[in-house]
């Protein structure tokens, strides 16, 4: 069984050719899924994939939204490797949350899939392993209950920032929530910049409680 990804041939900002090529750069590697086939088909491009499971979200509802701590650090253990090998080929995902961690079906359901490419960056060159230039100008890429704080901060992203991400998926997880979810505010900026400012003001010991 496969699942297809389908978009408008004339969107504004296209990402599944992109994505299709970062699957291929990321082929065979751990937690990566299996592309079928990329091209398109009348108005659409078409990204075919192996079809995986429900989304670690859909897991921690179906739980009650209850993880026993053993099952939050096997996933935690599970995901870093495979954001650690996306890593190794000189991208960052810059979109780590819940819903971007599927898991396997059939003979692979025990395994954990990433999905979900569209905002990923390469950070260094290939050949001289250089890193991208620090700025400070960028807009916020991500879901922002999961961005870092530098990335609220507009501060070019790197491989901490994915990391510090995936420490805040899984405080949630062990949490139940985190401190700045449901912030009310009249638009999205300044619900971005209540949360951003939650996140500096939360100490480390209060969200590992």
């Amino acid at each position: 069984e496969v699942a297809v990804k389908l978009e408008s041939a004339k969107a504004r900002h296209p990402q599944l050719l992109y994505e299709s090529k970062l699957y291929k750069i990321l082929a065979g590697g751990v937690g990566v899924p299996h592309v079928r086939w990329f091209g398109q088909e009348r108005d659409f491009n078409v990204l075919v994939m192996d079809l995986l499971g429900p989304s670690l979200e859909d897991l921690f509802n179906f739980c009650s939204r209850k993880f026993t701590m053993k099952t939050v650090l096997y996933m935690l253990f599970i995901t870093f490797v495979e954001l650690e090998f996306t890593h190794s080929k000189n991208f960052i995902h810059r979109d780590i949350k819940p819903d971007n961690f599927l898991m396997g079906t059939g003979s692979h359901c025990n395994k954990v899939f990433i999905i979900d490419f569209g905002l990923a960056k390469k950070y260094r060159d290939s050949g001289t392993r250089a890193h991208i230039p620090y700025r400070e100008d960028k807009s916020l890429t991500g879901t922002a209950r999961y961005a870092s704080i530098n990335a609220h901060l507009g501060i070019e992203q790197s491989r901490r920032d994915d990391m510090e991400s995936l420490g805040y998926v899984f405080m949630y997880f062990n949490r139940g929530s985190l401190p700045w979810q449901g912030l009310k505010a009249a638009t999205k900026k300044q619900k971005y910049e209540r949360i951003s400012e939650k996140k500096m003001s939360t100490p480390v010991e209060v969200l590992c409680k």
